[in-house]
């Protein structure tokens, strides 16, 4: 029961570390500076945010809850641990890039440019498009 316990902490904390790490990398992939904007009031990039924990942590608990991950975690905790983070960066870096060629697609505007500018609609557009690449992303995962 112990250990049961010791690694809900464990992975408890690595949750939150990586659900930090994951809206900080989406933060970088969008030119504008996401707490200078939520203290203007800018509703798209809050909007954006959401989204974005959104898909990081439905990514994150596949990532967790894989069946390759349940199986290492009864063997060693350690393994358990490298082989969520991996899935982790991998589905990350697969969000990124599916928002990244989303938005060349948009070619009547500029999608970073109306989130910076706090369209609203951009902003709903994103957050959808985050929680959508989430949900497909976290499925190939488990």
């Amino acid at each position: 029961m112990l250990e049961e316990i010791i690694g809900v902490g464990i992975y408890s904390v690595l949750g939150i570390v990586l659900m930090i790490l994951g809206t900080f990398l989406v933060d970088l992939v969008i030119p504008c500076n996401f707490p200078e904007e939520i203290k203007r009031r800018n509703v798209a990039v809050g909007y954006i945010m959401a989204g974005a924990s959104i898909a990081v942590g439905t990514i994150l608990k596949s990532c967790i809850m894989s069946p390759t991950v349940v199986d290492m975690i009864e063997e060693k905790l350690l393994d358990g641990l490298v082989s969520s983070i991996f899935y982790f960066v991998l589905g990350i870096v697969a969000c990124i890039v599916g928002y990244l060629l989303i938005s060349l697609f948009h070619k009547k505007y500029d999608l970073n440019k109306e989130i910076g500018e706090g369209n609203p609609a951009a902003g709903i557009m994103v957050f959808g498009l985050f929680v959508g690449l989430g949900i497909v992303i976290s499925g190939v995962i488990y």
